[in-house]
């Protein structure tokens, strides 16, 4: 059975379930749900625990063998299972088959796995956990809903800001989440209760946002150019490689020419998608990128992309990193005004 992270509280008050799956990227929101969980067991004296962390040279036995040792008090027992991999191949999908068929009376299985695709969810280990119990999907705080989720986290301190200021302080800490739940119990420790002003937080919060190639992607294809201009600089702080930036960059100019080329023969948008393998909630942003941006100015991207690779590489001489930006900036605030005409 799935239920929603923000359902686990209520759904804990009404029963405890034998077995709760946890999984996602986001490592705060998981260790916050795992805490919630144990913690709820441990009022319902469930007193003891085992910790099984799975590796490659996990002896799934043990995890089987245990579970059918009762206590001899007869105390009831936690049994926290970790798979940081998410891949527990094919002697761990057995094992995890064969115990959610047989689950441990008097215990309650808290199984924490990362991000599991769709691949993997289709298996009959995953099928397993989720008709054998409570799973729980944790997704990532999105970041137009970080400032709520911030002001959510401030007001449990009793504390509160304006809303430009939220917006503030998500900026420094967007891409890591846990580094935001660090600096709002910052504040905590730091000012009193009540309303907390713009100085106030930005002497004590420092920039800790981390950004992926793949975010400077989604700013570029969302033509947010303040946004592409603070992440193409966190990653060269960061010392990320400009290749991987060029390449994830280049891969997209790509799908938006498969995208932009099917537009102008009046192809179906949900085809093109699929072709250019776009899913989920980026359908949209990328759909509308296609329409905003010409056909000429993709393709000259892709030009100026193979320019900037022989320059990371050496043979051309100029500022790799001054490029990306100029590239990336270009797409970012382009408008195709006759193809939006058109199409409206």
């Amino acid at each position: 059975m799935r239920i929603k992270l923000e359902q686990l509280s209520q759904s804990l008050q009404k029963q405890t379930a034998s077995l709760y799956t946890l999984f996602g990227n986001e490592p705060l929101l998981i260790l916050e749900a795992a805490d919630m969980i144990r913690t709820h067991a441990h009022q319902h004296e469930y007193t003891e625990r085992e910790v099984f962390t799975v590796d490659q040279r996990f002896d799934w036995s043990d995890l089987l063998n245990a579970g059918n040792n009762r206590s001899l008090f007869g105390e009831r027992k936690i049994m926290d299972i970790r798979i940081p991999s998410g891949k527990p191949g094919k002697e761990g999908g057995k094992a995890i088959e064969i115990y959610c068929n047989t689950l441990p009376p008097d215990t309650l299985t808290l199984l924490t796995l990362p991000r599991i695709d769709k691949q993997g969810q289709a298996t009959r280990w995953f099928k397993a956990l989720e008709t054998s119990g409570a799973l729980i999907q944790v997704y990532p705080i999105e970041r137009n809903q970080l400032p709520l989720w911030i002001g959510q986290r401030l007001d449990k301190q009793q504390q509160k800001t304006d809303s430009a200021t939220l917006q503030f302080l998500a900026d420094q800490v967007e891409g890591n989440l846990l580094a935001a739940h660090q600096e709002i119990q910052k504040l905590a420790l730091l000012y009193p209760r009540g309303n907390l002003t713009f100085e106030q937080i930005k002497d004590a919060v420092l920039n800790v946002a981390r950004y992926d190639a793949f975010q400077l992607s989604d700013a570029m294809i969302n033509a947010d150019s303040s946004r592409f201009i603070r992440i193409l600089t966190g990653l060269q702080a960061e010392g990320i490689a400009p290749l991987l930036i060029l390449a994830t960059l280049t891969e997209q100019i790509r799908q938006l020419i498969i995208i932009r080329k099917g537009l102008d023969t009046a192809q179906p948008p949900s085809q093109l998608l699929q072709t250019a393998r776009i899913w989920g909630n980026r359908q949209k942003s990328v759909q509308a990128a296609a329409k905003r941006i010409s056909l000429q100015v993709l393709m000259r991207g892709l030009s100026d992309a193979a320019i900037i690779d022989r320059m990371i590489k050496g043979v051309t001489q100029g500022d790799a990193w001054d490029e990306l930006m100029q590239l990336g900036l270009r797409l970012a605030l382009h408008e195709n005004r006759n193809f939006i005409s058109i199409v409206k």
